[in-house]
């Protein structure tokens, strides 16, 4: 395998790519499509910047006057509009600010048009976006731009707090949003027209992802420009199969690739708009399907069993007639949540299991082809198998590994971790599945400590190392418990120091504890109180046990 000639000048990330025997196998062939053929869905080029690809070319595809973004505040970004800001942005990367090819760009802030457009000058300006949440705390963010050596960061003017409490030693943070001289608009203003997006190679790195494994230390995911394109001529085009008049919305933030797929890069490679809302709890979802015609919706098993309880409470107060289009993925979607869905809308939801290792969404099924309670089929482009611990294909019917490859693969950027999620050129998930007979997937379980709550993944050890920092703790052991709405609920078992008294109150401590130093969703939702933990004649945590106690 050899790579074509790079059009960055800092290399750093090219120098971090796993060596090529540790690459998964890559099926590079766009899949036949079903009816007249897309030549952008053609094996890519040599040369190739996704964002270039998704906005010039579809903005000259499409029109300049069709609606983009939509905000929740009734704003409408036209192709022509987004594209002037992306192209004035770009100006201000590479001018002023003195970004470079495969220099990395933190991007943080809300859900919005400006945070997605701000992505889209990353792209364009040939350097490596950075996505994280605005919910991540200082020390999170100061160990993942480290990681990266990010070197620039585009950030909301309402979230620089954090990040400048991060301490990241010559780290140049330019706020958006805030007004001031030194605002991105402010130093865009001076653009001096179109921008020619850099010649970027199909295979130059142009985002890195972060994922939390069992240990908690953060695995950068590295995807190519080819990568990002991928996805849209997968899952979007042949599963989810948008239309140029479609309306996406969903909870997922930029900040993750669920999102940043389906709320930025499937709806412009469609030609269709995307409605970025800041707040998306399943009552502003159900608000913005009823305002905004929304017609795709993107969201958590968790969010439609909290929207259906809505619509039950306050029956007429919503008009969700729009939506031809629900998609769930984040965690397992449970049969009777699709049916009481289906009975409740008419709506068949679209599941699919996804990661952030291969980018976004891998297995699947939409209309006819689905069956509730299994996952769905390997999409259009993809293979799946389950294996056994040594590989082995295994029969189906018997639980195994899910494995599986296609035209995205697993990339640590510089990660041994590789070597375990990459064998025989085989991606495995860690998740435990079951193919049926007919070839359908169906969902078992995790296959290592990770705990997903309302699609979120929490590693319990991350949330253990905080809470044995607290003074009153001795030892502390983080699983997930069974939950109906949210799939798993963050728990923590806890041995208290002597003289500490277990309680309420103590418990509300140390969720405080947790939350002032890690995002939210991973604050436990229980404390428990123990004497001692279940521990082998060696000393090893026996996890089960805790989970037995459930």
């Amino acid at each position: 395998m050899r790579l074509t000639p790079s059009a960055h000048l800092d290399t750093f990330t090219r120098d971090g790519l796993p060596p090529f025997e540790q690459w998964p196998e890559l099926l590079l062939d766009a899949p036949e499509a079903d009816g007249a053929a897309d030549p952008r869905a053609a094996a890519p080029p040599g040369r190739l910047n996704c964002g270039a690809e998704l906005l010039d070319r579809t903005a000259a595809l499409f029109g300049p006057d069709r609606p983009a973004f939509r905000s929740a505040a009734g704003e409408v970004w036209s192709y022509g509009r987004l594209l002037a800001l992306v192209d004035a942005f770009a100006h201000a990367l590479t001018g002023p600010l003195g970004v470079v090819p495969g220099n990395r760009v933190l991007l943080r802030g809300p859900t919005s048009p400006l945070l997605a457009a701000c992505w889209l000058a990353v792209m364009k300006a040939g350097a490596v976006a950075v996505t994280v949440l605005p919910q991540h705390r200082a020390g999170e963010l100061a160990t993942l731009c480290g990681a990266a050596r990010v070197s620039h960061a585009l950030c909301d003017a309402r979230s620089l707090d954090a990040l400048r409490a991060a301490g990241v030693p010559g780290l140049r943070i330019t706020p958006y949003g805030g007004g001031g001289p030194e605002d991105l608009l402010a130093l865009a203003a001076a653009s001096p027209g179109p921008y020619r997006a850099v010649d970027t190679a199909a295979d130059d790195v142009a985002l890195i992802a972060f994922t939390s494994g069992t240990t908690g230390r953060p695995k950068g995911c590295m995807h190519f420009h080819r990568d990002v394109l991928a996805i849209a001529d997968t899952f979007s085009r042949h599963v989810l199969r948008p239309e140029p008049d479609d309306v996406f919305a969903g909870s997922p933030p930029l900040g993750f690739t669920f999102g940043l797929g389906g709320l930025v890069v499937f709806p412009l490679r469609a030609g269709a708009s995307s409605l970025l809302l800041e707040e998306a709890h399943p009552r502003q979802l159900l608000e913005a399907v009823t305002r905004d015609r929304v017609s795709v919706l993107f969201t958590a098993p968790t969010a439609y069993r909290a929207m259906l309880d809505e619509l039950a409470a306050r029956p007429g107060a919503y008009d969700i007639g729009s939506l031809r289009r629900c998609v769930s993925a984040g965690e397992n979607l449970p049969a009777a949540t699709w049916h009481a869905w289906h009975e409740r809308t008419g709506l068949r939801i679209v599941n699919g299991i996804g990661a952030t290792e291969l980018l976004h969404i891998f297995l699947s099924a939409a209309d006819d082809a689905v069956r509730p309670g299994a996952t769905g089929l390997p999409v259009p482009g993809w293979q799946a198998r389950i294996v056994d611990g040594a590989g082995a294909v295994l029969p189906d019917g018997v639980p195994g590994l899910l494995a599986v490859r296609g035209p995205v693969g697993c990339r640590y950027l510089s990660d041994p971790r590789q070597r375990d999620y990459v064998r025989g050129g085989w991606n495995l998930t860690g998740d435990t599945y079951v193919r049926d007979p007919d070839g359908y997937f169906r969902y078992v379980s995790r296959a290592d400590d990770m705990i997903i709550s309302a699609g979120y993944n929490v590693p319990g050890p991350e949330v253990e190392d905080v809470l044995l920092a607290h003074p009153d703790v001795a030892e502390a052991a983080v699983v997930g418990r069974a939950d109906e709405r949210r799939g798993q609920v963050v728990t923590a078992y806890v041995v208290l120091r002597p003289g500490a008294a277990p309680g309420e109150a103590a418990a509300d401590a140390l969720r405080a504890f947790v939350r002032e130093r890690l995002v939210p969703y991973k604050t436990p939702r229980a404390v428990v109180f123990l004497e001692a933990l279940p521990r082998t004649p060696t000393g090893k945590l026996q996890r089960f046990r805790l989970r037995e106690l459930e």
